[in-house]
C-alpha cells in the first residue's frame, strides 16, 4: 500500500495575502488550482472550491487520475515546476496552486491552500476556516492521518508481524469509536456548519472504504461498519452536491491500483457505502482537462 505523503515536505508554500504588498494577493482569475479529484488531497480542495463558490474566479484544471509521467507526477505540471524552481529534482504532483499572471506555482501544501481559499476568496459559502478554530481542524487532521490512514495502512499490510496489524486496528477501531461519540449530538465535527475539519473526515472516510478496506478481512471491515453515525455522517455529506460530485470512483479504483503493492484480501467484498448512489450526480462545470 502506499505510503501517506500527507506528512511530506511541500515544495512550494507561499500565502496569498490580503492586500498587493503581499506580493501574491487575492485577485480574481489571477490564480489556477491543477487537481486530480482521484488524490485525496486533492479531493478536499475541489470540494472547499465548490462549497465556495469559487467557480467564477479561481479556474480548476482537472489532471488524470493516475499520474502520467515516468516518476510519478504529471506531464501537464512540469512546465509550471521548472517555471518555478530550475530542474526541480522531485516528481511535478498535485495539488498545485498556481499563479497565471508569472506561470509559478504558488503552494503545493493542502492546508495553506485550504485556508487561503477560506480566509482569502470565501464569502459566498461557509466559513470552512474560522477564526479560533486552526488548533481544532489540525487535530482532526491529525486523528484522520494517524488513527484512520496510518493505522488501517498497517493493519492491511501483508506478512510481517501479526501482533502490529492487531496493535493498528485497535488503533484504528479507538478512532473510530471516538468520532462515533462526537457525532452523537452534532451533524458537524466543530458547528452547526461544515468546516475544514469535515473534509479531512470525509475524505479520510473516503479511502477508507474504497481504498484501505481492500487490503482488510471481512472480520476487520464488519467492525469498522458498526459505526452507524459517521457512516450515516458520511453519506449526508455525500449527498451534498459539493462532495458527491468529485467523487470519482473509477478514478480513485484506478489510482490506487496503479500505485498499490499490496495484496488484497476479503474486506474487498464487504461494501461499507454505497457511494455510487451518490457520486457525480452532477457534471462540474467549472474545470476542464488539461490540453
Amino acid at each position: 500500500m502506499p505510503a501517506s505523503s500527507l506528512t511530506s515536505v511541500p515544495s512550494f508554500r507561499s500565502r496569498i495575502g490580503c492586500d498587493p504588498r503581499s506580493g501574491y494577493y487575492a485577485a480574481p482569475h489571477r490564480y489556477r488550482l491543477h487537481l486530480s479529484p482521484s488524490c485525496p488531497h486533492c479531493l478536499r480542495i475541489a470540494v472547499a472550491h465548490s462549497l465556495l463558490g469559487l467557480d467564477d474566479i479561481l479556474p480548476v484544471t482537472l489532471l488524470p487520475a493516475v499520474p502520467d509521467a515516468p516518476d510519478g507526477g504529471y506531464l501537464a505540471l512540469r512546465p509550471l515546476y521548472e517555471a518555478s524552481s530550475h530542474q526541480h529534482p522531485g516528481p511535478a504532483v498535485a495539488p498545485v496552486l498556481s499563479d497565471d499572471w508569472t506561470g509559478r506555482i504558488v503552494s503545493t501544501h493542502t492546508p495553506d491552500i485550504l485556508r487561503d481559499l477560506a480566509r482569502q476568496f470565501g464569502g459566498r459559502g461557509p466559513d470552512l476556516h474560522p477564526r479560533g478554530a486552526a488548533e481544532a481542524i489540525e487535530a482532526v487532521a491529525r486523528l484522520c492521518e494517524r488513527g484512520i490512514t496510518r493505522a488501517a495502512q498497517r493493519a492491511g499490510e501483508s506478512g510481517g508481524d501479526s501482533a502490529a496489524r492487531d496493535t493498528a486496528l485497535a488503533t484504528l477501531l479507538r478512532t473510530l469509536d471516538v468520532l462515533e461519540s462526537r457525532l452523537a449530538s452534532r451533524e458537524r465535527l466543530l458547528g452547526d456548519e461544515v468546516t475544514v475539519a469535515d473534509l479531512h473526515l470525509w475524505v479520510t472516510l473516503v479511502q477508507l472504504d474504497l481504498v484501505h478496506r481492500h487490503h482488510l478481512d471481512a472480520a476487520a471491515v464488519h467492525r469498522i461498519t458498526v459505526h452507524p453515525r459517521l457512516w450515516a455522517y458520511a453519506q449526508r455529506l455525500t449527498a451534498h452536491p459539493a462532495f458527491g460530485t468529485h467523487l470519482d470512483l473509477d478514478g480513485i479504483a484506478r489510482r490506487h491500483h496503479a500505485h498499490c503493492r499490496g495484496e488484497e484480501a476479503a474486506g474487498a467484498a464487504v461494501q461499507i457505502v454505497d457511494w455510487a448512489a451518490y457520486a457525480r450526480r452532477q457534471a462540474p462545470q467549472r474545470a476542464r482537462q488539461p490540453g
